[in-house]
């Protein structure tokens, strides 16, 4: 039989060993941490304007890694990278498609941007300022895809697009399918469902329903400004889980277009605001709100207000609803504009009048945004002023400069 003494000591060991894993453990937890992590930089620690000119084409999108001290700016056939003093570290060159908005996902830090290659009048203009004529028209049908940077791997000015291994594409048979679908609306034959033109805003955030959670991947159409049309007024917005994407991506080929992609998003969903010109250009997640901002162009249609920056309650899941103004009865996932901004009573739309947004803005948290102010140089330039400011929601402006 063992003693009372022998016993003793056995437990004794046994609790020291239990204290020094757990000691081991904790100590563990302190020290590591992913290898490029930063310490997240304070407001007070921004710059209130990152300012870049670039060549032919306007600003499409912009991204801001706080946390990396990079920001990212998509004009339109180049992304250019740059230090928070706007100094270039690095672009990508050589797109002869249409790069639009721009969104970080806050998972791995890797850039995501809407891609598209047309053969309409947006990508002919981009053929015509590229001053030349790449001839994209062996390809039978327009290409969409999700493109993805690794921002690590944008070094030096000058990259290219096809050859650093830097770019994957995810193809969107979705919006394809779209885009050269042709409906029937007040009667007649038209081209191109939803009146879809491609895609532009995208935007990391929860599901809709919750303000927090496991982030999605949203992408909104963009949207034919044709006013002959009823079918036309709402914005749509596919949904991917972005895990689930990282078995489509390829590398970028603009010679041969790939269709690898998943057959169809996870959630589509449909927004009332009226028709816009080319749908949501900007699409932003602000979690200190839990709205989901969309800036778009203003439409042309009179019996809206034609507002240029509405709210989503990213509090609110869908509603399934039969979809206006469509002659087959068409019900989709109908997302919530948020009560807030100006009302107008004979559409029920909210929103507000805001100058920009539209070429691009990022969420910082704690309801302050980097914004693109875009204009031309007196050199034919094109340039951004990505300016600070702190969201107020007030109808009369939603947004103020911080100084």
């Amino acid at each position: 039989m063992e003693s009372f003494q022998s016993m003793n000591i056995r437990n004794n060991w046994v609790l020291y060993v239990i204290i020094f894993v757990l000691w081991s453990c904790k100590t563990a937890q302190k020290v590591s941490h992913p290898p490029d992590e930063k310490k997240q930089l304070s407001v007070n620690d921004l710059p209130h304007s990152i300012y870049r000119e670039e060549g032919n084409f306007h600003v499409q999108g912009v991204a801001v890694d706080a946390q990396r001290g990079y920001a990212y700016f998509s004009f339109t056939t180049s992304l250019v990278k740059t230090n928070l003093k706007g100094e270039v570290i690095g672009s990508v060159d050589g797109f002869i498609g249409h790069l639009g908005c721009l969104d970080i996902n806050p998972d791995d830090g890797r850039i995501y941007a809407s891609l598209e290659y047309k053969n309409d009048q947006i990508g002919k203009g981009i053929l015509k300022g590229l001053g030349n004529q790449p001839n994209i028209n062996n390809n039978k049908e327009s290409s969409f895809y999700i493109a993805v940077f690794d921002g690590a791997k944008i070094t030096r000015p000058g990259m290219d697009a096809e050859k650093n291994n830097i770019i994957h594409t995810i193809y969107l048979k979705e919006v394809s399918n779209d885009y050269k679908a042709t409906v029937r609306n007040r009667g007649r034959q038209v081209e191109h469902r939803y009146g879809c033109s491609g895609i532009d805003g995208i935007a990391f955030g929860p599901q809709f329903g919750q303000k927090r959670g496991k982030h999605f991947l949203n992408l909104a159409y963009g949207i034919y400004g044709d006013t002959s049309r009823t079918d036309n007024d709402y914005q749509v917005i596919l949904q991917y889980d972005v895990n689930s994407l990282r078995q489509y991506e390829r590398p970028l080929s603009q010679s041969r277009f790939n269709t690898t992609g998943p057959a169809q998003p996870l959630n589509k969903y449909f927004l009332y605001t009226g028709n816009t010109t080319y749908g949501i250009q900007n699409l932003e997640y602000d979690p200190s709100t839990g709205y989901w901002l969309a800036a778009v162009y203003t439409g042309k249609k009179t019996q809206f207000p034609n507002y240029s920056l509405f709210a989503i309650d990213g509090a609110k899941g869908s509603e399934l609803q039969v979809l206006k103004g469509f002659d087959n009865g068409e019900k989709g996932k109908v997302l919530q504009l948020a009560k807030a901004g100006l009302y107008d009573e004979k559409s029920g739309v909210r929103g507000w009048y805001y100058a920009w947004g539209a070429t691009g803005m990022h969420a910082l948290g704690n309801g302050y945004f980097y914004i693109s102010q875009n204009g031309v140089t007196k050199s034919k330039k094109q340039y951004c002023n990505l300016r600070l400011y702190r969201w107020t929601g007030r109808a009369s402006d939603p947004f103020e400069a911080i100084k």
